[in-house]
Order: C-alpha cells, then structure tokens, then sequence
C-alpha cells in the first residue's frame, strides 16, 4: 500500500481509509492508496507554510540542482516508471515511455530556468524630474502552488506545475489523478531523496472534489494550477476568487482541424490518427476533435482513415505491439459508445469502428455528422473522428470558431498563404500546419482561449506565472543631471 506525503512524512489518512487503483484494462487492483480528510488538507497546507519559508532560503543553483538529480533518477528509471503509468493509466507503453522521458526532460528544463530568473533595470529618465532614480525589478516566489491533475497525462502534465512551481521558489501541494496516482507518488518519493527539504511538498490522495475545493479557499495557498475539464477550472476559480489566488487552468477542447482540398491526404490521415486515435487512447484535451474536410477530398480522407483503423492494434497497453489501450474505465468507454450510437441516430454515418469491449473502444469514423449531435458539439474523449465537409474556407473557419472552446487546432494545405490565414482566423490558443492539433513541446506556449483556460505552460512562460515581479526603486541615487557637466566648464 501506498502512502500520502504530508509534513515531511509518508502517512495514512486521518480516519485510516483507502482506495483501490486499478489496471483499466483488466479491472485487476494494483496498489491502494489513501483517501485524504478534511483534517489531512489543512495539515498539509499547514506544513506548506513552513515549507514556503524553508524555499525561500533556497539558494538558485540548490533549486537547479534538486530538479535536474531529480530529473536524471526519473531517467534511470524509466523502464519502471513506463511500466507503472501503463498500468495504472491504459495508454500503451510506447506512449508511457515518452511521457517518462518528456517528464525528465520538463525538471531538467525548470532546473536549467531556476539559475535564469532575471529581473530588469528600468529607465527612470524617461519621467521628467525622475532623472536621478535608479529603479530594477527582481522576481520571487508567490508562495504556496496547489497543482491539480488529470488522468491522461499525469506525470507530463504535473511536471509542468511541479516543476515550475519549484524552480522558482515555491512550496508545492499535488494532487494526483485519482484513478492514477502512484507514478507522481513515486516520482514525488525521488524529489525527497534528492534533497527537496522538508515540509516543501505535499501529496494528497482522495477525492478531487474535496480536496481541491478546499485547497481553492484555505488561507495559505497563493496559487490554483489545474488542468482537467471546464465544469473544473470555473468551479475552482470562483472559490478561489474570495481569495484572490491566481487561478492558471488548462482546460477542455473541442480542437478542429481543417483539411483543404490541396492538402496531401496521407499525411493528414496519418497526423489525424497519430493525433486522435492512437494517442492516449483518444483521451487528450488537444487532440483532433472535429475535422473539416473539403467536399471534394471527404470520401478519399473517410477511406483513408478507414484504412489506418483497420490497421490499429487495440489491446493490452503492456504489450509493445498495442496502439490503442483502453480508457480510463468501463464508465467512460461506454459514455463514449453513447456518444457515437446517438450520432449515428441523429444521422452520422459510421465508417469505421464504434463498437466497445469493456473499457476498450474501437477506433471509430464517422461521416455526415451533424454539427447539433453532443458528440460533435461536446468534446468527446475517446477514439473517434467525426468528419464534416464544407464548400469554402471560411465556411470552414466558421464552423470551427463555432464552439466555447479554442485550445489548439490544426490546417492541412499546400498553400502557405492560406494556412497563415486560417492560422490568423482561427480562434485557438495554438495552431499545428500540416501536423495535428495534439502536439505539445515543453519550449512552445501551450493553452487556450475562451473557455478553453487561462495562462500559458512552457519552461519559460510557466516560471515566470510561478514567480511576481518586485519593483525596488532608490531615491536620489545618481548626481544631478548636468552636474558633472557644469563642474567641467566651471574648471
């Protein structure tokens, strides 16, 4: 049985309750963990405190030097690691093994941009009669970061916040995936072997709900990092709001991918499946959600996907050979199912897949979707395509600005021209040309626009969100303007 990280220590829950974490694909249990109490969030963000004052303390190149150890033991593990976030999570393990690698590559980022947090010399003389001030701006920590976490990318994802958090000075409370927390666990007991000093990290286990609402309206946490679905992130930031904490929330998708009629269909097949359907199983926030095809190419790109699915191996996600695994459970598989059954009714066309197995989900096509059918308005986590034809482009711009969400997106043209024009119009946090919408690098600004979330995670852009800005201004530091002048002529 697992443990929770609280005050230093790897301890139960308060009232001694636990929770099975289970293999998705078999129902089999394969660890336990707690499930925290009310009494277990206070205590950590009690702990916090003392661990807020401990970084401050915390020298750069100390900091630098925990995320970049830590960064080289999650290497050194990464067969392990693969294995247990395959496990727990059901994406096969090639997909694991690069998001181990991606997590490694993420600390030793942060660790890199500890040691590069400059501040700035701002010209005063550029205000009349503040000639001889001299002002500067250093950064430092806000505070206490809570960073929440969801079950598609667990490790990757909780990188970005942890990572961030600490590189730039802060004490750290996680909360991991209920359905999959003991890859973070693990990783969290590498950070405290490094010398992440005590009291600086807490790990909680349990309900979501719980602990997140409480960690959103507690005094002494100064910052809410989450990604999860929308009803999530509104949900925290208006608890967070009595509070004033910064709220920074990557959240749902409905990304859109517009393929044109001079696009080469290959390889927007290929980046369509690699982006939709034989990636984390389907369940990505900014994976290839609704594609919009030329009339005149839409049955060409329907027999093309049609043909990579037939191809696609789904089964057990330990095995190497596996390219579709199964979702997080049997629950969300058959949601899914639901989804394609009712656009099917509502007029869908099905050309490829859409049966289920358990919490296993075929790769699925479909043609003729409506644009009113939940599984084309909504997003959809799972294996499934649904393709919609139109005559222009800005038919096509139209129809994907047409949603609440605006996280990435994707065109597919031979025309640079018109690829930076729908990449201009298209309203998305990011926008992938001639590769899909489910492309993320660690270096590149990732977030979205409307209800799709707020603020940016990247090494640079995330450090600085995890750190504020103090302006230091000294009166009357520099000699009068003109005085060494008129001391020369006077001579």
């Amino acid at each position: 049985m697992q443990r929770m990280l609280i005050a230093g220590a790897w301890v139960d829950s308060s009232d001694g309750r636990w929770r099975p974490v289970l293999n998705p694909g078999t129902g089999e249990t394969i660890d336990e963990v707690p499930l925290a109490t009310e009494a277990d969030v206070r205590r950590a963000v009690e702990a916090a405190q003392l661990g807020k004052a401990a970084m401050r303390g915390l020298p750069a190149h100390e900091r630098a030097r925990i995320l970049i150890s830590t960064a080289s033991r999650i290497e050194s593990e990464l067969p392990a690691l693969s294995r247990l976030l395959a496990s727990e999570n059901g994406k096969p393990i090639r997909q694991t093994r690069e998001e181990i690698a991606a997590t490694a590559r993420i600390f030793r980022g942060f660790g890199e941009e500890a040691k590069r947090l400059f501040g700035r010399v701002v010209p005063m003389d550029a205000v009349p009669g503040m000639e001889r001030h001299v002002a500067f701006t250093v950064r430092q920590p806000i505070g206490v970061v809570a960073a929440i976490v969801p079950f598609n990318y667990p490790a990757e994802l909780w990188a970005h916040k942890a990572a961030a958090a600490l590189a730039g000075g802060n004490a750290l409370i996680s909360k991991p995936p209920t359905p999959c927390p003991l890859t973070l666990l693990r990783i969290a007991k590498i950070l405290e072997e490094e010398g992440l000093p005590r009291n600086v990290h807490q790990m909680l286990t349990g309900s979501g709900e719980m602990i997140g609402s409480l960690l959103a309206t507690l005094e002494g946490v100064q910052v809410i990092t989450v990604t999860g679905s929308v009803e999530t992130g509104v949900s925290l930031a208006r608890l967070a709001a009595g509070q004033m904490k910064r709220v920074y929330a990557e959240l749902g998708g409905n990304d859109a991918t517009i393929v044109c009629a001079d696009a080469d269909l290959e390889k927007a097949a290929e980046a369509i499946v690699l982006g939709r359907l034989a990636r984390g199983n389907g369940q990505i926030c900014c994976s290839v959600k609704r594609v919009f095809v030329h009339a005149s190419v839409r049955d060409e790109m329907a027999r093309r996907l049609a043909d990579w699915c037939a191809r696609l191996v789904v089964g057990d996600q330990l095995l190497e050979t596996t390219d579709v695994g199964p979702l997080i459970s049997e629950q969300a598989a058959i949601e899914v199912c639901e989804l394609v059954k009712r656009a099917v009714a509502d007029g869908a066309h099905l050309a490829a897949g859409g049966g289920r197995r358990g919490s296993f989900m075929e790769p699925t096509v479909l043609t003729d979707v409506p644009s009113d059918t939940p599984l084309f308005r909504d997003e959809t986590f799972g294996p499934v395509v649904p393709l919609v034809s139109f005559d222009t482009v800005d038919q096509a711009i139209a129809m994907a600005n047409d949603s609440p969400f605006g996280l990435q997106s994707a065109v597919f043209t031979s025309d640079i021209s018109t690829a930076l024009d729908v990449a201009y119009r298209l309203e998305a946090g990011g926008v992938m040309i001639n590769w899909g919408s489910a492309l993320r690098s660690e270096t590149v600004p990732f977030g979205g626009v409307k209800m799709s979330g707020i603020g940016r995670e990247a090494i640079h852009d995330t450090l600085l969100e995890m750190t504020e800005q103090k302006a230091i201004v000294i009166h009357n530091a520099l000699a009068a303007p003109g005085d060494g002048h008129r001391a020369q002529i006077a001579e």
